[in-house]
């Protein structure tokens, strides 16, 4: 199995790169966004309000991901 993952943002300084390439994820079954995220930057915890898109399309981080897929992760967005 093979992900893309992609940091941007806030994000991208804190963990100290722009992407990820995860190959092999160990998983017999289906791998979660969440558990991606702690396979990917080695972190137990995910931070409040983070934002999550599956193949350029939001979702939240219980989706389900498959070899070949890109996940994105963004800090919060805020602004007025």
């Amino acid at each position: 199995m093979s992900i893309k993952v992609l940091y941007f943002a806030s994000l991208r300084e804190d963990i100290g790169r722009a992407s990820d390439l995860i190959e092999d994820t160990g998983q017999t079954g289906s791998l979660t966004i969440a558990q991606l995220w702690i396979k990917a930057t080695g972190r137990n915890t995910i931070p409040d309000e983070l934002l999550v898109a599956l193949n350029q399309e939001y979702t939240d981080i219980q989706a389900s991901v498959k070899d070949g897929d890109e996940v994105a992760f963004f800090p919060p967005v805020t602004g007025g």
